[in-house]
């Protein structure tokens, strides 16, 4: 990313496609900016004055000549500098948030587009940062934004965890590294308990932040009750039920390193005596489960994305149905089921009504207790209210 002082090239966007640009949208696809033969040869992710055709100045945008998002805003100033105090203004804002919604150094530093970083996510796991470019201006901002977190807040690790598939859209390759520091161990302290945290090998960018409201919601109601955590990972919603009093929490799973990484922790908050791990395919689990007549007093389903794209949204909700199905069995009467879904590709709306069949698939009654997202520290960009992903509703059961 440049620090040259140097104007930015002009792009313009083509006759009457600049309304949503004007109304505050903060893309501006391939198809609404006049790509001459000189916007074509642009490096990716070079900073660009955006223009209407009517000369309305629309600030300092990124821009990739091979991305179907072809424009990003990155100011509204057109002759803002990209450069290191740009991105150290950005950072320290998305960190002053941060410090004003949580009391400890565990939470999502900065979500994208909402922190006017667009790509760009960073969690923090105290002196530990895990940073995920996905988009080629932030990668060509990742040295700069390097130096910028050691100036705010002195980490001593940061790992680059760019091996999400996005990144294929932008062109850019998948890689995992250290990009400062040389250990690569981390945890995330929440709700009294301590977690190790895998930054190189685990999910994501190593710990799941967006659903820990919804972990010390379903936590509140575990004082004596048996819980499934299906789908767990490391063991968020199970291990912080058993910190809350759960008399026997099953964590379930099919990796069996984020199993093992569960039952550490078990073990290190002395919650092992009460924690059992089952490895195994999550949906065959429940099916064998609930054919054999096992309850618990809370389940709690959060799986991976079931729509990868698009196109993937009819299966997805046939896949959500029958999990709910599944699910909603193995809870006992007066008990209580989350169920999540993190796909974007999923609409809010769709996913209640796709929970909702699967519940009376079941026969079962319900009451809705709770129907939201992700925390604060995932913030939305209000043009952008597709990128609330996180769906989650919790019920209680008769």
């Amino acid at each position: 990313m440049t620090e040259s002082s140097a104007p930015h090239p002009l792009l313009r966007l083509l006759p009457r496609h600049d309304q949503r640009v004007k109304a505050g949208h903060p893309w501006a696809f391939s198809n609404e900016i006049a790509m001459t033969a000189a916007a074509k040869a642009l490096p990716p992710g070079t900073p660009v004055r955006l223009e209407g055709d009517d000369g309305w100045h629309h600030g300092t945008w990124s821009f990739n000549p091979h991305s179907l998002i072809a424009a990003r805003r990155l100011d509204r100033d057109p002759g803002a500098r990209i450069d290191l105090d740009w991105a150290r203004r950005r950072l320290n804002a998305a960190l002053a948030l941060r410090q004003r919604l949580y009391d400890t150094p565990y939470y999502r530093l900065v979500h994208a587009e909402a922190d006017g970083l667009p790509g760009l996510v960073i969690d923090r796991y105290g002196d530990a940062l895990a940073l995920q470019a996905n988009t080629a201006a932030m990668e060509a901002l990742t040295p700069l934004l390097v130096q910028a977190l050691r100036d705010l807040v002195s980490p001593r690790l940061i790992i680059g965890r760019n091996d999400a598939a996005v990144r294929t859209l932008e062109g850019l390759a998948e890689n995992v590294a250290p990009l400062f520091g040389e250990e690569t161990t981390a945890r995330v302290e929440e709700g009294g308990l301590g977690f190790s945290v895998d930054l190189l090998g685990g999910q994501k960018t190593g710990w799941f932040y967006d659903q820990r409201e919804n972990r010390d919601r379903v936590a509140r109601l575990a004082r004596g009750a048996t819980v499934l955590d299906a789908f767990c990972h490391t063991g968020g919603f199970g291990l912080r039920c058993a910190a809350a009093g759960a008399a026997r929490v099953t964590l379930l799973d099919r990796s069996a390193h984020a199993l093992d990484l569960a039952m550490q922790t078990a073990a290190a908050n002395n919650l092992a005596e009460r924690v059992e791990a089952q490895k195994a395919e999550a949906l065959e689990a429940l099916e064998k489960m609930g054919a054999a007549g096992t309850r618990f007093d809370i389940v709690v389903a959060d799986p991976p994305a079931f729509a990868k794209a698009r196109k993937d949204q009819p299966q997805a909700l046939r896949g959500y149905g029958k999990l709910a199905r599944l699910a909603a069995g193995l809870v006992a009467p007066g008990g209580f089921l989350f169920i999540a879904s993190c796909s974007h590709h999923v609409a809010p709306g769709d996913f209640a009504d796709a929970v909702i069949w699967g519940l009376g698939r079941a026969r079962r009654d319900a009451k809705l207790l709770f129907q939201g997202g992700a925390g604060p520290d995932h913030p939305v960009h209000p043009a952008l209210p597709e990128s609330a992903y996180l769906k989650g509703l919790l019920f209680q059961l008769a």
